[in-house]
């Protein structure tokens, strides 16, 4: 009587579609049938055969055949994808210690100031009077200019 062993963990057997090649081998060796159909219908001279289309397709048929074959149960193909994540990684981490996140800042306590005209100015003087000292408006401007603080317009409903 014909026993098989089943594996503890099915997920890491591989489904065998032809003899002893899965669905990516077969994938891979049906390529250079697609590419010779296109190289021999639409390079010229159209439908016949010549030695730059032979040469073509013997290039894609290597090249598919070596993508195919296995190497410590995998595929060339699966090991050049390895590789090319790995060389495409980012190599180089920049941490930036000047990130607000998680800081406390200092923010001072700036007075809102209201641009009107000249003939509403005279008007709310008499009803609501800021002033505003020259010195007050250097520092306000040393310190926006110091990077201490952020500036952001926001307009009002």
């Amino acid at each position: 009587m014909r026993t098989t062993i089943i594996p503890a963990q099915i997920t890491t057997v591989e489904d065998k579609v032809a003899g002893s090649l899965n669905m990516t081998q077969v994938l891979i060796l049906m390529t250079p049938i697609l590419w010779t159909a296109i190289v021999y219908i639409l390079l010229t001279p159209s439908m016949k055969l010549t030695s730059l289309k032979l040469v073509l397709i013997i290039i894609s048929t290597t090249i598919s055949g070596i993508l195919a074959l296995r190497i410590k149960d995998k595929i060339v193909a699966e090991w050049l994808g390895v590789l090319l994540k790995y060389r495409l990684r980012p190599k180089y981490w920049l941490y930036n210690k000047n990130d607000i996140t998680n800081r406390t800042i200092d923010i001072p306590d700036i007075p809102d100031i209201a641009l009107v005209s000249r003939k509403l100015s005279k008007k709310l003087a008499s009803k609501h009077k800021t002033e505003i000292n020259i010195s007050d408006l250097v520092r306000f401007e040393q310190l926006i200019d110091s990077g201490k603080v952020a500036v952001r317009y926001q307009m009002k409903n």
